[in-house]
């Protein structure tokens, strides 16, 4: 964890909400806080027990789904820069009221009480600063951001806010999470020193064709703007470019301005259990290879390699990320007639033994060979369980109880992930990481890639 950015306080569950609590001051006597009587639910005011009143940042592709999950909480304003991607949620949603501009949604919207944010990254850091700044509970889709400042930014905004925080990274909510910890803990496989974790992103099981587009040029033509899109709002804060459907929808994910490859969409997922079962923070080093890197667009195939120092009384770890169809050594643990998943993974190397799991929610943790995994008796489940992503977000929001990816812990992921897609424009070079001063002391030049200056009419 970032030693700048303690975890963020959890609350017991008859707490006043955070955005309540914001909206007041609280008298204390004699150590009793005394509570305005909206806070209770007086006065025609909902108490935190009742429906959410959500607004959404993005309304199609992958915000529809995250729409789906929070449809039993009241959905109120939807925002979307596109009417035809957006237009099978309005079909859902006819009463809810329809924006393109967020920072016109949030000045209108004043009684709102949580926003979901699901746009393209560039659009993550702005959106949830707006809303956070605003007093409302925030869920934000990953990567959390898509510059390390940015990352920094945020969660630090969101701990001072004191508001209901997640990211979207589902697998955190996963049994998979749990088992690794107590395994870990249970000192299954001893001390763990070094880590490979890799996905087959941006290919389908390291073949062609690609999820999305890298390793390419900037197109040349200037088609029209469709007639449904607000180019100007889509791009927001990222440098103008011309319209062109090599970026959207859904393609802007290997173009550095508005996002970072297979590292930023699946490495949030498959580097989250190894972040949170042995307390990572920031990286010391960090550097990478890859097939050709284009100014433009992230390369088709990277590995990035990490070095994290020791941690209280768990040692030094080496963590090595591998995409595009590139996988980790095969373990000799591993039996000959089962297959290195070429979709996903994480290998755990500890002193006495490895531990292998698929891919985001460190789904199916296995000890390595298979006899051993066969031989060993889990220890009980000692963590609590999550009541499912979403909701317990939904639960954070009403009662302030802990989400498992709030931003107290996916800012400091998400600045090691985007750490890593430095490196890797950086082709090969070493990168030493001062997190505290948030620069890069052995190659200044570097750091231009920590953030960009935004357009004008955007801020964070």
């Amino acid at each position: 964890m970032n030693p700048s950015l303690p975890p963020e306080p959890s609350r017991s569950s008859n707490q006043v909400d955070r955005r309540a609590f914001l909206g007041t001051t609280a008298a204390l006597t004699a150590g009793v806080m005394i509570l305005p009587g909206r806070v209770l639910g007086r006065g025609g005011e909902k108490p935190p027990s009742e429906k959410l009143n959500i607004a959404t940042i993005g309304a199609g592709g992958r915000a529809a789904d995250d729409i789906d999950a929070l449809k039993s909480e009241n959905i109120v304003a939807l925002c979307d820069v596109d009417d035809n991607n957006a237009a099978e949620t309005y079909r859902k949603f006819p009463k809810a009221r329809r924006y393109k501009d967020f920072r016109v949604m949030l000045e209108k919207e004043k009684g709102i009480d949580a926003v979901l944010v699901a746009t393209p990254d560039h659009i993550h850091a702005v959106a949830s600063m707006a809303a956070i700044r605003a007093g409302k509970h925030v869920y934000c889709e990953k990567p959390l951001t898509r510059t390390v400042k940015e990352a920094r930014a945020l969660a630090m905004a969101a701990r001072e806010a004191r508001v209901a925080t997640q990211m979207g990274n589902q697998g955190m909510a996963f049994e998979g999470n749990r088992l690794i910890k107590e395994w870990l803990a249970a000192d299954a496989i001893g001390p763990v020193r070094e880590v490979h974790v890799w996905s087959d992103r941006p290919t389908h099981r390291g073949r062609m064709p690609l999820w999305w587009p890298q390793g390419l040029e900037r197109p040349s033509d200037t088609p029209a703007v469709p007639d449904t899109l607000d180019w100007d709002l889509w791009l927001g804060p990222a440098p103008y470019r011309p319209y062109h459907p090599a970026y959207v929808p859904f393609k802007w994910r290997g173009w550095w301005d508005f996002g970072s490859g297979g590292l930023g969409d699946m490495g949030i997922h498959n580097l989250a259990p190894v972040f949170d079962a042995l307390k990572l923070g920031a990286p010391i080093r960090v550097h990478a290879t890859s097939t050709p890197v284009f100014k433009e667009t992230v390369p088709v195939a990277a590995i990035v390699h990490f070095a994290f120092a020791a941690r209280g009384d768990q040692p030094a770890v080496k963590l090595h990320w591998y995409d595009g169809g590139l996988l980790p050594e095969r373990p000799e643990e591993l039996e000959e007639s089962r297959p290195l998943d070429a979709e996903d993974g994480i290998l755990f190397v500890g002193d006495k033994g490895k531990m292998i799991v698929k891919g985001w929610g460190g789904e199916n943790p296995r000890l390595l060979p298979e006899s051993r995994h066969r031989a060993f008796t889990p220890p009980p489940k000692t963590l609590p369980r999550s009541i499912g992503h979403h909701a317990e977000w939904v639960k954070a929001c009403k009662q302030g109880t802990p989400t498992a990816s709030n931003f107290s812990f996916a800012g400091p992921l998400t600045e090691a992930v985007l750490l890593g897609s430095i490196a890797i424009r950086c082709q090969g070079a070493e990168l030493a990481w001062d997190p505290v001063a948030m620069k890069i002391p052995n190659n200044p030049e570097a750091e231009q890639y920590l953030h960009y200056d935004y357009r004008p009419g955007w801020s964070l």
